[in-house]
């Protein structure tokens, strides 16, 4: 997530870092770089303008310029500017005073609209709400069908119809069903087109006005970069937006929207995309994403996404199992799945303070591959095996490496890397680590 603009930010940071202190030119000449970057991810170019009169004014004080660690300060000055452009505090959803709650969600086609209609289903779901799911996007071939078959893989209901009927229609009976059901939040997906028209404003406007939604969020393209702020000012013109949701943002390398978009209209991004996963789906905090943006990590959602994949009561047991070095593959396989509900390595990687840089270092999918190969390895094992690693002889290698479509070689590698994995962790967990490797792990 911006690879690039968080590459050339830190260059700039890095480069008065070297500096004692800083002269009324080095900033000029920091900013300029800022503002080329900026420019260069697509960012507005009012924001660009307002964002940089802002620091420049704080960054030229005597509080700054005498400091004895002015690049600190200006670093800060920068994450705080960002957090205003971003929309200082995280915005919740809207409930109505009466249950259901009613979200409408619009956008283009292509903008991930009816993926982002179960996400938000999922996450409702997650926090102990009941959802209904609407399929009123009659208008695109097998929307109807993509949003059942999502409920059904979700384990959430949705009120759809054979698409002879208009949407106002389906909308009205989904409210009746919804009552009937105890449901606390509906979730419609609306239709949407290629490119904006006045019919489908007229049609939202309309169906707006009828079902009186607490909330019409935009869903929208974060890669499109302008065309996405231009996409939202036409929606909240003619039909009236409360929100954002900006969907692909694991995609977007520049940023241009996400910095652009809450500035230049006004409204607030409630949620982030951030894979094709149904859980690939973040509340969207202003001040966790600038300070992913300038490469300082996000620990807040890393221990948020550990929290949700990780049992507690599990956990306990590992720990018991890590001082006794009773560790298994078992217990190992069962922490890879556990990861990989957490998302890509990447992802992960990103949120880690110090560690953005190494993100965009990994290929593709690299990681992923990684761990669909050990899962793969340890899968082709007996139980018996997996249990009891030592029992695992030539042949046994032989055999596991032919059943997950490796080498002998990997599977001794994964066994190597295992047994010194059980070795660290017993030592971690009793306390007794060398020193130098100690430092490392409280650092």
């Amino acid at each position: 997530m911006f690879e690039v603009l968080t590459q050339k930010l830190s260059k700039v940071f890095n480069s008065l870092s070297s500096k004692g202190r800083l002269s009324e030119k080095d900033i000029d000449e920091a900013l300029r770089q800022i503002r080329l970057a900026l420019l260069e991810a697509d960012v507005n170019f009012k924001v660009v303008k307002s964002f940089l009169a802002n620091v420049k004014e704080r960054a030229l004080t005597a509080k700054v310029l005498e400091s004895l660690t002015p690049a600190q300060q200006i670093v800060k000055i920068v994450n705080e500017e960002l957090v205003n452009i971003l929309g200082k505090e995280r915005n919740h959803l809207i409930a109505a005073g009466h249950p259901p709650s009613i979200v409408m969600l619009v956008g283009l086609q292509g903008s991930g609209k009816t993926t982002t209609a179960a996400k938000l289903a999922l996450l409702l779901k997650s926090t102990g709400q009941r959802p209904l799911l609407v399929a009123a996007d009659t208008r695109r071939p097998a929307a109807i069908d993509q949003l059942v078959t999502l409920g059904k893989q979700l384990n959430i209901p949705v009120s759809s119809d054979d698409g002879k009927v208009g949407p106002l229609a389906i909308c009205r009976r989904s409210l009746k069903q919804a009552q009937e059901t105890g449901a606390t939040w509906v979730i419609i997906d609306t239709q949407g087109r290629l490119h904006i028209d006045g019919v489908m404003m007229k049609e939202l406007a309309q169906m707006k006005a009828e079902i009186h939604p607490s909330e019409v969020l935009l869903v929208v393209d974060a890669m499109t970069g302008q065309d996405a702020v231009n996409t939202a000012e036409e929606f909240n013109r003619n039909v009236g937006l409360t929100g954002l949701i900006l969907t692909k943002m694991d995609g977007d390398a520049r940023g241009g929207a996400a910095l652009s978009i809450k500035f230049v209209t006004g409204l607030p991004v409630k949620f982030i995309g951030t894979g094709e996963k149904a859980s690939a789906i973040e509340p969207f905090y202003p001040d966790r994403l600038a300070s992913r943006i300038l490469g300082m990590g996000d620990v807040l959602t890393l221990i948020e996404k550990t929290e949700e994949a990780f049992d507690e009561q599990r956990a306990k047991q590992l720990e018991k199992k890590m001082r006794t070095a009773e560790l298994n593959l078992e217990d190992f396989l069962l922490q890879l799945r556990q990861i990989k509900k957490m998302g890509s390595l990447s992802q992960l990687v990103e949120l880690l303070p110090g560690f953005s840089k190494l993100a965009s270092s990994i290929p593709e999918s690299g990681g992923d591959d990684q761990l669909r190969k050990i899962e793969a390895i340890i899968l082709s094992m007996t139980p018996g095996e997996r249990c009891n690693p030592a029992i695992i002889g030539g042949s046994r290698r032989r055999r596991i490496a032919h059943g997950s479509g490796t080498t002998p070689g990997d599977v001794n590698k994964l066994l190597n890397q295992f047994y010194q994995m059980r070795k660290l962790a017993k030592m971690a967990a009793t306390g007794r680590l060398p020193k130098n490797l100690m430092d490392t792990f409280r650092r």
